[in-house]
């Protein structure tokens, strides 16, 4: 008996310490309201514009005149200045701009199109499935017939829609592949 007194008492002080020692949601808000007034001056926050490529490595070696012409790349003039042009010096092109958005709505458009595919497709499934029943029910042969052409049409249905869904398929792996070789990154296109 004594040991169980102990034991209710050791877990009764444990608990009355808990709830004292915590703290309510109020108060800790309190404090960050507090905290956030004294901050005079917001961090710096990067995005994507701020980022540059790597320039502790090299610049690549110009292509010699004979080769550019052979393999069909252009190499570009030195300015006069002696530096190169960047990236972001070259005009302005009619295609669209591909950050984050255009990745992520390119890939939402696909798998939306990709699950509807594949929800038709457990729909004409069904009624397959039902329809081969209610064929197997029937006796009269006119009313067979007319079964078993709504049959074939949805497993005709069913066909394309099968052809749909591995196109859709392709066409995400496609886009994360275009996706990596332009080196977006990885969470874009997931």
């Amino acid at each position: 008996m004594s040991s169980k007194r102990v034991v209710v008492a050791v877990a009764g002080l444990v608990i009355f310490a808990s709830i004292a020692s915590a703290q309510s949601l109020g108060a800790i808000a309190k404090k960050e309201e507090a905290r956030r007034k004294d901050v005079k001056t917001p961090g710096k926050v990067y995005t994507n514009g701020d980022l540059r490529a790597d320039t502790s490595s090299p610049p690549p070696a110009p292509v010699p005149a004979a080769q550019a012409g052979a393999t069909g790349t252009q190499q570009v003039p030195p300015s006069p200045s002696g530096v190169q042009p960047n990236e972001g010096d070259k005009p302005a092109t009619d295609e669209p701009k591909k950050d984050e958005a255009y990745w992520k709505a390119r890939i939402a458009k696909v798998r939306g199109d990709l699950e509807r595919a594949q929800t038709f497709a457990d729909a004409l499934q069904s009624r397959i499935n039902a329809l081969t029943t209610d064929f197997a029910a029937r006796s009269d042969p006119a009313q067979r017939a007319v079964i078993s052409t709504d049959r074939q049409k949805a497993l005709a249905e069913l066909d394309r829609v099968k052809k749909e869904i591995e196109a859709n398929t392709k066409a995400i792996a496609d886009i994360q592949e275009e996706a990596r070789k332009s080196n977006a990154p990885a969470g874009w296109v997931r």
